[in-house]
């Protein structure tokens, strides 16, 4: 598995990913491409969650299920899409509701990379996914890795903000202690559920305010109009 992360990652990954459980999941992936199925993202960018943001300057986290399975979608940040790929209906969700809680005017891409760089954490509870087959890696592994992730963040960092939208997401922050870190939760941003919840939620600014009452700035959520990749 390649391993492009922030150092401060690194040596807590390299351990994890030693472990039997990962070294299974590693063999499903290499099986995986040997039968020529096509899997997203690329291998370079399953851990793109751990590339932009410090483990100690996490701030808020935002837990997905898992990757976008459309040609070009996913790219290792959950609801992120890279610019000039159409903006999925869920993230439109997000942004609607961006919206009508802060006042942040909708952008014309998708790209999330701005948020992460702040300190949130936009990770997928499954980090691969078969072209066109949506869920097609879950029960492979990826649940304990990030479990595991999330088990780290609550027990080592203090004061976080955690968002949890639907079901799945819910089920897997269980583990928070709800005594030291905000947890938000409400239904998915997915059409089929936006409006029975998630619009009106008020998550966002709710993040800002315990941020700022606990001594740290706010997220500024208005992604810039045009944005470019790193290099």
């Amino acid at each position: 598995m390649t391993l492009r992360v922030d150092p401060s990652w690194q040596p807590w990954l390299e351990a994890e990913l030693a472990q039997p459980y990962m070294l299974q999941l590693k063999q499903f992936l290499r099986e995986q491409k040997d039968a020529r199925k096509v899997i997203y993202p690329r291998s370079q960018d399953w851990f793109n969650a751990f590339l932009y943001v410090p483990f100690e300057q996490i701030r808020v986290v935002i837990l997905g299920q898992d990757p976008y399975h459309g040609p070009g979608q996913a790219h290792g940040l959950c609801f992120s899409v890279l610019p000039g790929v159409r903006i999925p209906p869920s993230l439109q969700n997000i942004y609607k509701e961006l919206q009508r809680d802060l006042s942040v005017q909708p952008v014309g891409h998708g790209c999330l990379i701005p948020w992460a760089e702040q300190g949130v954490m936009l990770l997928n509870a499954v980090l691969t996914v078969e072209q066109a087959q949506a869920g097609a890696h879950q029960g492979r592994g990826w649940e304990t890795f990030t479990d595991h992730v999330v088990e780290r963040l609550n027990r080592e960092r203090d004061g976080l903000v955690f968002m949890l939208w639907g079901s799945y997401a819910q089920k897997k922050g269980r583990v928070i202690d709800r005594s030291r870190h905000c947890v938000l939760e409400s239904v998915h941003p997915s059409p089929l559920s936006a409006h029975r919840g998630f619009i009106g939620n008020g998550h966002f600014s709710a993040a800002n305010q315990w941020l700022q009452q606990h001594g740290q700035s706010p997220v500024d959520w208005q992604l810039p109009a045009q944005y470019q990749l790193p290099e």
